[in-house]
């Protein structure tokens, strides 16, 4: 019984070093040279088993197997492809025409007043300049998209920023419709216009806050201001991005907790939208990184609705205003003076009334407190205008909870 337990115990120590020996490469041969003929026999059949399986070339796959992977990416194909040509009618070309100066040359001969030098040099001919009326030309393109079927487009702020422009979008089917801007984001990179007319084919708006990496993208736009309704296909790369856009007319803004993706987004394919594969909107395609291969940007689509939703009931985009300056510090927002002096707190603000002072950090605004993730600014816009609402500060190592009421911000 001895012998049979010592016997066990030296197959199962051997059993143990042959598996380490796979990851390390360092074979133990000690105990098998101390163990009988009859154990050391059967671990080299094991080994030869082992040595045998491992040089053979893997399994191809099964006809089942490779059916089941065709059909699915069968499935995929199909899927994507209804969804481009069910929401492509909805998918519009921003045009921006303006009445630019027709500029035509002559010539002069500077002494054709003078009869001496007149006569000397008669054929002496000076390029002149001067402007003979107007034509109307296209001066930028860029993408939009009906969010419903009363006749509300969504576009980027920048492809309609021109206030001297006039506007009209190309259907998909041809038609050119004159288009009226309704309102520019003052916060976002968003403009929302409006089309004469009912019955448009649009987009369903879906929720942006149930993205996550690794989900399929379809971005759809007007490529280069030439290819109309282009389709790229991508994956959503990253979530929450901040970057400084700066566009051809020179402006510059800060865009945060954008949605990046490696869809293929080309100029002219601002304003255009970012699908799911259900054929929601989840973001406006908005910018593109430059001098690098498919990183693009788009505007989560949670960032949009509230513009569109005011858009739609008021005629403008209604923002909440509170009226302080402030830096954000470890532990919420401190109130401190802007760069050229200017008070901490405007005067006649709800802050102000609200009795703020420079040097308060503000730590609880409603009922989230105030971090990098949600920032004051983030928290005042998602509030409701005309609504008490609690603030919790901290002033000389103390917590004090105030109540105030935000008003609507004035046209700047």
């Amino acid at each position: 019984m001895e012998d049979l337990n010592k016997q066990q115990l030296i197959m199962l120590v051997f059993l143990v070093s042959f598996v380490t020996a796979l990851f390390t490469g360092i074979v133990t041969v000690s105990l098998v040279q101390q163990a009988p003929q009859g154990i050391t026999q059967t671990i080299q059949k094991v080994i030869e088993r082992s040595a045998s399986i491992e040089n053979q070339p893997p399994a191809p796959l099964q006809k089942e197997e490779t059916k089941e992977l065709e059909l699915g990416a069968l499935s995929r194909d199909f899927l994507i492809g209804d969804i481009v040509n069910r929401i492509s009618p909805a998918v519009v070309s921003v045009i921006a025409t303006k009445d630019i100066p027709i500029i035509e040359q002559y010539f002069i001969n500077p002494f054709s007043e003078d009869e001496l030098f007149g006569n000397l040099f008669p054929d002496i001919k000076i390029p002149q300049f001067r402007e003979n009326g107007t034509q109307k030309r296209q001066v930028s393109s860029g993408t939009g998209f009906f969010a419903s079927s009363d006749g509300f487009l969504i576009t980027n702020k920048h492809v309609v920023a021109d206030k001297l422009a006039e506007y009209s979008v190309i259907t998909n089917d041809g038609k050119t419709l004159s288009a009226k801007v309704i309102a520019r984001d003052l916060l976002h990179d968003v403009a929302i216009l409006r089309i004469d007319g009912n019955n448009f084919s649009f987009i369903p708006l879906g929720d942006s806050d149930g993205v996550r990496i690794g989900h399929t993208a379809i971005a759809i736009g007007n490529a280069l201001g030439e290819f109309q309704n282009t389709v790229s296909i991508g994956v959503i790369s990253g979530l929450k991005r901040n970057i400084t856009a700066s566009g051809g007319g020179g402006g510059v803004e800060e865009l945060t907790d954008l949605i990046q993706t490696d869809a293929a987004i080309n100029p002219g394919n601002s304003g255009g939208p970012l699908l799911n594969l259900k054929g929601e909107v989840i973001g406006l395609n908005t910018a593109v990184a430059s001098g690098a291969e498919n990183i693009g940007f788009a505007l989560p689509v949670n960032q949009i609705k509230k513009g569109l939703g005011d858009a739609r009931k008021f005629g403008k985009i209604i923002y909440p205003f509170f009226g302080v300056r402030y830096t954000m510090v470890e532990n919420g927002a401190q109130l401190v003076r802007g760069s050229g002096g200017e008070s901490a707190v405007v005067e006649g603000s709800p802050a102000y009334k609200t009795g703020l002072k420079e040097g308060d950090i503000i730590i609880k605004f409603g009922d989230k407190k105030v971090t990098k993730e949600t920032p004051l600014a983030k928290l005042i816009q998602e509030s409701q205008i005309g609504h008490p609402i609690n603030i919790t500060i901290l002033r000389d190592g103390a917590e004090i909870t105030l109540e105030t009421t935000l008003v609507e911000r004035k046209e700047i």
